[in-house]
């Protein structure tokens, strides 16, 4: 028979209490578990967002000088093939078409990457799991 340091087996309701006290005492406890791993879940989804805010700025601009990079290279391809003998209208468009298809491409391929489950708290996921599963043997 294991016995904790105070003589009360885990096992067998203390004396003088009822079975629906013990029950509202479990309830009670479980419900106060789970409001903690909720504030928990909202404090590791805020860590999570403060991290990926403070990449923010240095992409944004480091995409706003891509972007004026590839205008000018685009520009320079235009120009390539007009050099080549292809009208100025011709290479436009054909710059235009194949600038679209790559971006089109690189969109899709962005999509396909992007998934909701990285934001999901991991670590307060788990726990909750952990804290079913003995609110369940609690109840039994």
């Amino acid at each position: 028979m294991s016995a904790d340091p105070y003589g009360v087996d885990p096992r067998h309701p203390e004396p003088g209490r009822s079975v629906p006290e013990l029950f509202s005492s479990v309830i009670g406890q479980i419900s106060t578990l789970f409001r903690q791993e909720v504030r928990l879940a909202r404090a590791e989804v805020g860590e999570k967002i403060s991290h990926a805010s403070g990449a923010i700025t240095p992409l944004g601009a480091g995409a706003g000088m891509l972007l004026g990079t590839l205008i000018l290279l685009l520009f320079a391809l235009v120009s390539l093939l007009v050099h080549f003998g292809i009208p100025v209208g011709w290479s436009q468009l054909i710059v235009a078409i194949l600038a679209a298809v790559i971006g089109y491409a690189l969109i899709r391929s962005g999509i396909s990457r992007l998934n909701a489950t990285n934001l999901v708290p991991e670590r307060t996921a788990e726990q909750l799991s952990r804290d079913a599963q003995v609110a369940k043997e609690q109840v039994r």
